[in-house]
């Protein structure tokens, strides 16, 4: 099957993805959020908690199956992950804004995940980085088509590492930050977790650290740089 084939329908399953997730969030926010979602977050029931946790896990398992299907070796694989992820995260804000009209705007702040911590941003920096997985992964799939021994080295790996876990920490800096300003290390590991979950559910963020962000995006564009320059 053509590389611009496999894309299309790789694609359009991304898509339908997206908005089986959106429609999922309309009808929780329905729920917990009849008035418009804002922070601080409300109390979730502990069923509902664990449901949203596996239905996470089975997300990314279903994007890594059909990944797994579209490609024709690791790198490729890894590439149809990333640009299925990609457009699911964007198409998922394409149809909230639709379906709800949400978010107000790309600075309008979002929960993005809870595992290991919390994440917090303004929708324009996962959409960010999400075209940015999208450049990567057109690079890797259009090259691999010319060429089947393309590779990423130890140099553009290590970049391509370090840079996402930079903009994790973007991610999860304020509220980090939230969490450490009121307890310490040990606190958290002695304290019952009733006491710090109380006090986490009252987290509004502040601000976002553009500076890391940057530096992150940054690190993974030079690694794409690299890539599409030696072939």
């Amino acid at each position: 099957m053509k590389p611009r084939f496999t894309l299309l329908w790789v694609l359009l399953f991304a898509i339908a993805m997206g908005y089986l997730e959106s429609a999922v969030v309309v009808y929780i926010r329905e729920l917990y959020y009849p008035e418009g979602f804002a922070f601080p977050m409300k109390v979730i029931s502990r069923q509902i908690l664990i449901t949203e946790i596996w239905r996470e896990l089975a997300t990314m398992i279903m994007l890594l199956g059909m990944a797994v299907i579209a490609g024709k070796n690791t790198l490729t694989r890894f590439a149809y992950f990333i640009y299925a992820f990609a457009v699911w995260d964007i198409f998922y804000y394409v149809f909230l804004w639709a379906l709800i009209g949400w978010p107000q705007s790309f600075f309008t702040w979002d929960l993005l995940f809870f595992i290991p911590t919390v994440w917090t941003g303004p929708v324009i920096a996962p959409v960010i980085v999400s075209f940015t997985m999208i450049l990567l992964s057109l690079v890797i799939v259009f090259f691999n088509n010319k060429n089947n021994d393309v590779s990423i080295c130890f140099l553009e790996w290590a970049l391509l590492i370090c840079g996402s876990i930079v903009i994790i920490i973007s991610f999860t800096w304020d509220y980090c930050r939230y969490i450490f300003n009121a307890y310490s290390i040990n606190q958290l590991l002695t304290l019952p977790n009733k006491n710090i979950f109380d006090y986490s559910i009252k987290y509004v963020p502040a601000s976002f650290p553009w500076v890391i962000f940057v530096i992150g995006e940054v690190i993974i564009l030079e690694a794409i740089f690299r890539l599409a320059c030696k072939k």
